[in-house]
């Protein structure tokens, strides 16, 4: 009867996935049967039980979580922000025409609202702010900006004075970086964004001399305003220019040094003297 039993429970056994547990070797019975689930197969979870009742099973996750909307794209840049990359931002806003000012490097009212426009062109949330949407799609659409784009309207660095502009009272003028340093005695007063003669009439380098400043200039060869003009070799002067304030390094001069901001060059026009040097160099 008893042997009947235990293979009756084997049959079952192996019906079921189960293994028969025969006496252990100090002939004590345990359980006669032992479930093995398969491999990776998870058992489902629990929570404790309450006032010493069954374990229950936990419920199913929010049915309503997998219906949300996915999170906004990352926002890269806004209205205040700063720096080199706002720069080439407004540079690709400018390819697209969607902004004509700057670049300043500045993210200011017109900024954001060519960002906004920019967006609503394209079908993308009018937010006026950058998101790494925005940007891809702008990037797709515009060529990498050079130095030149990105400091079209000045703003750049000077780079170190030439080392003939480290005594005495100097104009000291970079081609390179497209600046001008007024120098006293080896310290820099003031500097501005300046612009040179194009290929036909370039500005001259080497070491000279302001003898003629001209507040109300008006150029007799080409008949166009030179305000603050402090004339150095020739009729090559440093005077501010109007076309230069408008468009920047997009023209050039007929062989003068251009200066864009009409407050600095009236300062530095108070400040020079007859006989003060001047550095032309790259």
């Amino acid at each position: 009867m008893g042997r009947a039993f235990v293979a009756g429970l084997a049959v079952l056994a192996a019906l079921t996935g189960c293994t028969v547990q025969t006496p252990d070797g100090e002939g004590k019975r345990r359980s006669p049967v032992h479930i093995e689930l398969p491999s990776g197969t998870p058992a489902p979870d629990r929570t404790p039980a309450r006032d010493g009742g069954a374990p229950s099973t936990a419920p199913a996750p929010d049915d309503d979580k997998r219906g949300a909307a996915p999170a906004p794209p990352r926002v890269l840049w806004s209205r205040g922000d700063t720096g080199r990359d706002v720069r080439e931002l407004q540079a690709r806003l400018r390819q697209v025409a969607w902004l004509f000012e700057g670049p300043t490097g500045t993210y200011g009212e017109q900024t954001e609202r060519a960002v906004s426009g920019f967006q609503g062109k394209r079908g993308l949330p009018r937010t006026g702010k950058t998101d790494a949407v925005t940007w891809q799609r702008l990037v797709r659409m515009t060529r990498e900006p050079g130095r030149w784009d990105l400091y079209l309207m000045g703003g750049q660095q000077a780079d170190p004075p030439d080392a003939r502009c480290r005594t005495g009272r100097v104009l000291c003028i970079d081609k390179t970086s497209r600046t001008l340093r007024w120098m006293i005695d080896g310290r820099t007063v003031s500097t501005m964004a300046v612009r040179f003669g194009s290929r036909g009439t370039p500005t001259r380098e080497g070491v000279f001399s302001v003898y003629w400043k001209s507040r109300d200039h008006v150029s007799t060869l080409y008949d166009s305003p030179m305000p603050y003009a402090m004339f150095f070799s020739g009729g090559q002067a440093v005077h501010f220019s109007a076309d230069f304030a408008a468009r920047g390094y997009a023209g050039g001069s007929h062989g003068c040094v251009n200066v864009r901001d009409e407050q600095a060059i009236a300062e530095l026009f108070a400040q020079v003297r007859n006989g003060d040097r001047v550095v032309v160099s790259w």
